[in-house]
């Protein structure tokens, strides 16, 4: 969706475990990934990979110059701060003119695990409450309010791309069930006895398969400034 080459200066935001980055910096790209967690900016540093730095930065206020990048990325990221629209906002900031913003969303409640929990607990617990969802997740579930968004924050002629991937679920890991869904409240606030029911009812929709696919669709919004 955004050309990168060996000239392109790249920003990720809230990069995480540095995926987009090191793809960028694959491309001749010269990358810088920010992150607010120290921890996920050592495991980028740790790589090593060339053409990446990686810094402890909070998306909210980039410690960065205005229109500095060719393409500013934020995967999942973003739409998890406390201040959304100040990220975008700053996102867009450091964006050079004619350059590309890019930020990933998820078009459901959330995706993988997390996606699959949520259809089970619905199914066999309907009316049972669930996690809050970020409030940007809601604002940006549409086309036209992500692109509203984007266009507040400051870019233009913004476009919203729909991509389904398939999370491969291995059936043998609900033997360790906690593994997989553990880092969700909705698992959390189940009892035994519901925790048990929701592995029975993933292994009925894997019918004996050894991967489950759960299909994961997020919205990804392409600007320019």
């Amino acid at each position: 969706m955004v050309p990168l080459g060996p000239r392109s200066s790249v920003l990720d935001v809230a990069a995480g475990t540095g995926a987009l980055a090191f793809v960028a910096a694959r491309k001749g790209a010269r990358v810088l990934a920010t992150d607010f967690a120290p921890g996920m900016v050592a495991r980028i540093a740790a790589a090593a990979v060339p053409g990446v730095e990686a810094r402890v930065m909070d998306g909210q206020a980039l410690d960065l110059p205005d229109a500095h990048y060719d393409a500013v990325f934020s995967l999942f990221g973003v739409i998890m701060f406390a201040d959304w629209r100040k990220g975008l906002a700053e996102m867009a900031r450091v964006t050079r003119p004619g350059g590309h913003g890019v930020v990933g969303t998820w078009a459901d409640r959330g995706a993988a695990t997390f996606l699959l929990l949520g259809e089970v607990r619905r199914k066999l617990f309907p009316g049972r409450a669930e996690m809050t969802m970020p409030p940007a997740i809601a604002a940006l579930s549409t086309p036209e309010g992500f692109v509203r968004e984007l266009r507040a924050a400051g870019y233009r002629s913004a476009e919203v791309r729909e991509v389904t991937h398939d999370f491969a679920l291995e059936t043998a890991a609900l033997d360790q069930p906690d593994t997989l869904f553990g880092m969700s409240p909705d698992w959390k606030d189940l009892s035994a006895a519901e925790q048990a029911a929701v592995i029975a009812e993933v292994r009925r929709m894997a019918a004996g398969r050894p991967v489950l696919p759960v299909p994961s669709t997020a919205l990804i919004g392409l600007a320019r400034r």
